[in-house]
């Protein structure tokens, strides 16, 4: 293998790793700090931002409140008889937390392989937030930056959303409200320091820095 083979190996192998973390972000509130420790998030949620139109914010601000950017996280098993560990509450898994029909539902619309997809993998994760948050755009008339909205339909499921079930839930409203916060102060971080994660990286040549 030439040398030029070895660094495009190189570059493609760090690339696709780059979506599976093992530390979560210290600092949270920032987006910049956040792509700082982990570059490859910005490329991931560029791509799914280009893809779907949601925006890199609204993304990143789902991924915060439903896994606190922890990779294998699933929900806490309920005890039986008060002490011994029974079921989980669903089967949300992975940084999106991602139920598995929902995650079924898009593997098949988008033509995925469960082989080569994981909820634990962040370019996966991302990806299947913009296309769960452009869905609910196309069915549900949600524009693809409201996120407070689109959280609502995210945490409800869309035909949930639509009765409108969250309206008896103020403390899903008041995470929904949370999330919205967080993509607004997200956004308004994003700017300083974009250009930097866009083409940072020896590799990023068109067509990866665009």
């Amino acid at each position: 293998m030439n040398l030029l083979a070895r660094l495009v190996l190189i570059a493609v192998s760090a690339y696709v790793l780059s979506g599976c973390a093992t530390t979560p972000p210290q600092k949270q509130n920032n987006l910049c700090e956040i792509f700082e420790q982990e570059p490859g998030w910005y490329d991931h949620a560029y791509k799914s931002e280009r893809r779907w139109g949601v925006p890199i914010a609204v993304q990143m601000a789902i991924v915060q409140r439903e896994s606190s950017f922890r990779a294998r996280v699933k929900p806490a098993r309920t005890k039986l008889l008060g002490f011994i560990p029974w079921r989980r509450p669903s089967s949300a898994s992975g940084y999106a937390q991602a139920q598995d029909p929902a995650w079924q539902e898009y593997l098949e619309m988008t033509g995925r392989s469960s082989w080569f997809t994981s909820r634990a993998d962040m370019a996966d994760a991302l990806d299947f937030i913009g296309w769960y948050n452009y869905t609910s755009h196309r069915q549900l008339g949600i524009r693809r930056n409201d996120a407070y909205k689109l959280y609502l339909a995210y945490h409800e499921g869309r035909t949930g959303y639509e009765r409108g079930s969250w309206r008896d839930k103020p403390k899903v409203r008041k995470t929904a409200r949370e999330v919205a916060e967080r993509s607004e102060r997200y956004a308004r971080q994003l700017p300083a320091c974009e250009e930097k994660f866009r083409c940072s990286a020896w590799w990023k040549v068109w067509p990866f820095c665009r």
